[in-house]
């Protein structure tokens, strides 16, 4: 079994028995997506929700281009498209304030994940978004289950 950390603004691919690993998601979501049959699976960790005006930046950092590079790149790894399914961790609120709703990055990321999804027709199985709380995940391939870690309160599968 090899271990891949995926890091901000980056995504990786895995096949059974790897265990693909995302730390530090606090307003950030990681995007969990796994063919079951193909037993591939792959790990984006997005930092905003889009990549509208920041042309020639890392497709990775942006949840609308990295999920649609992210389906594309499993794809050619073996997995088959209508066997995907997603699920998303992270998009906390982390800090207090008297914000505005542009403030609310984690939210605006979850939303943004989950119309790429959408368009992608690909369905949101299972999700731990929102809080005031960090995280961090482990995808195995084997199985497609997401352990959550959450900061002050344990770990669960999902």
């Amino acid at each position: 079994m090899t271990q891949l950390t995926v890091g901000i603004a980056d995504y990786k691919i895995g096949k059974s028995p790897d265990v693909l690993r995302a730390l530090g998601l606090g307003s950030c979501v990681a995007i969990a997506l796994y063919d079951r049959g193909a037993k591939i699976g792959g790990l984006a960790h997005i930092l905003l929700p889009t990549s509208t005006g920041y042309d020639g930046h890392n497709r990775k950092k942006f949840a609308d281009s990295a999920i649609v590079d992210l389906v594309n790149e499993l794809v050619v790894q073996g997995a088959r498209r209508e066997n995907l399914v997603a699920k998303l961790t992270g998009g906390a609120h982390m800090f207090e304030s008297r914000a505005t709703d542009t403030i609310r990055v984690g939210e605006h990321n979850v939303r943004s994940c989950q119309d790429a999804l959408a368009s992608l027709k690909i369905p949101v199985i299972a999700n731990d978004t929102g809080g005031h709380w960090g995280r961090a995940v482990e995808l195995n391939t084997d199985s497609g289950m997401l352990k959550v870690i959450t900061v002050g309160t344990g770990e669960k599968t999902i």
